[in-house]
């Protein structure tokens, strides 16, 4: 019988990890692996909450010249691009599933209200946030230590094309040392790219740790609800 270690995750994944080895778009073979593994955690009795990103279609720092605010809109509404993708791979597996976005957008996806959010996960609906926090300047990462804090998440499962936190890139240098297990502190102090400085302060105040670990292997997702020690733990001490 499977023992699933957490009641309640987020799972965080960046826009890049939807788009597989093109770099770009989204790759559904990608996001039906990604729904599998969900579809695992839901038969464990697992509530599952998801913040996705969006730089398989658009990055902020990408308009160059562009207004900052109008950029970091647009990356807002590519998010929701990707979380209409990974909801229908998840309804395909007949997995009950809700969009809620930052920014209204009634037509295609509900608005964010937590209390609905919370009452979803009661239900055993997986609920995909998207558009940020529908504000500018603020990343997905942040939203995902955001909406962690306000659904009661355990813990934020950050998914990366890397297998952890390295003190240097693994693919630029072969000596990169892989940490198992970090600080807040230690991450902010030695300037790690975990999440950025706003999402790992929000973390460490509502004291909701953080495992950085490789999606190219979808099945650590649930290998990490079921105890199994992959990738970096990022925690109080």
């Amino acid at each position: 019988m499977c023992n699933p270690i957490y009641k309640r995750v987020m799972l965080k994944l960046s826009g890049e990890a939807l788009s597989g080895d093109v770099g770009y778009g989204i790759d559904f073979d990608i996001t039906k692996s990604i729904a599998t593994e969900i579809k695992k955690l839901i038969s464990m009795g697992v509530s599952v909450g998801i913040v996705v990103g969006g730089g398989n279609i658009w990055r902020g720092r990408s308009g160059k010249g562009m207004d900052r605010t109008t950029a970091d809109y647009m990356g807002m509404l590519a998010t929701c691009i990707n979380a209409l993708a990974l909801q229908d791979s998840l309804e395909d597996l007949g997995i009950n599933t809700r969009v809620q976005t930052a920014i209204e957008m009634k037509e295609v996806a509900e608005p964010f209200i937590r209390r609905r959010a919370m009452r979803h996960l009661e239900k055993n609906r997986v609920v995909i946030f998207a558009a940020g926090t529908g504000n500018p300047y603020f990343s997905t990462d942040t939203t995902a230590s955001l909406r962690a804090a306000e659904i009661e998440a355990e813990i934020i499962l950050l998914a990366k094309k890397v297998d952890g936190v390295y003190d240097k890139d693994p693919y630029k240098y072969s000596d990169a040392k892989k940490f198992d297990k970090l600080t807040y502190i230690e991450v902010l102090e030695k300037g790690l790219q975990v999440m950025d400085s706003t999402a790992t302060s929000l973390c460490m105040d509502n004291d909701i740790p953080i495992l950085v670990f490789g999606l190219d292997k979808p099945e650590n997702i649930s290998k990490i609800v079921l105890g199994e020690k992959i990738g970096t733990l990022v925690c109080k001490e």
